[in-house]
């Protein structure tokens, strides 16, 4: 792993008031990899270089730590629609390795790369799902079964409101 790479996770990861461990921050990296190795046959983004990375998607990810509050101890179950290259629900898996994280994409080759990921990575208990949201939210297996369903840049607050509050069980939360 690059030193730069530790040094500029840990420094910015204290905006959002996260403190990862040796092995998680080699999980990060171990995932900045496997994101730029499958970028080059699939587009899965268009933010490669490594400094934008970490800003633009993994600690941007865990910012919802700031909104959700107590991750470190919550047993929750989380889904992330519309997830594409795995932002923010594996940010959030590596960092709360406890959650039980489903994420769900359109695109199936999307789903064999997050899949890759959890294999590579060691992610116990996440579960990647081939289906457009609309499908997943009348899918008796996902519907009203989260307790937090989050999502980024999928589409305009009111479609995605729509999209996302399927998934959610009473009591639950959609954050974007």
């Amino acid at each position: 792993m690059r030193e730069d790479f530790k040094q500029q996770m840990e420094e910015e990861l204290k905006y959002v008031d996260v403190t990862l461990t040796d092995r998680q921050i080699e999980q990060f990296y171990r995932y900045y990899e496997l994101l730029n190795e499958w970028n080059q046959v699939m587009n899965l983004t268009a933010i490669t270089e490594m400094k934008e990375v970490v800003t633009k998607h993994f600690v941007d990810s865990l910012a919802l730590k700031k909104v959700i509050g107590d991750l470190e101890n919550a047993e929750i179950s989380v889904a992330d629609v519309g997830t594409g290259a795995g932002f923010p629900g594996i940010p959030l898996k590596i960092t709360f390795p406890h959650l039980k994280v489903t994420l769900l994409d359109s695109l199936n080759k999307r789903v064999r790369f997050l899949e890759e990921v959890c294999e590579r990575l060691d992610l116990e208990n996440v579960t990647c799902v081939h289906a457009r949201a609309e499908d997943g939210g009348r899918n008796k297996d996902l519907r009203e079964k989260f307790d937090l369903c989050v999502s980024r840049a999928v589409a305009n607050l009111s479609s995605l409101s729509e999209y996302c509050m399927p998934f959610v069980k009473v009591g639950g939360y959609f954050e974007w």
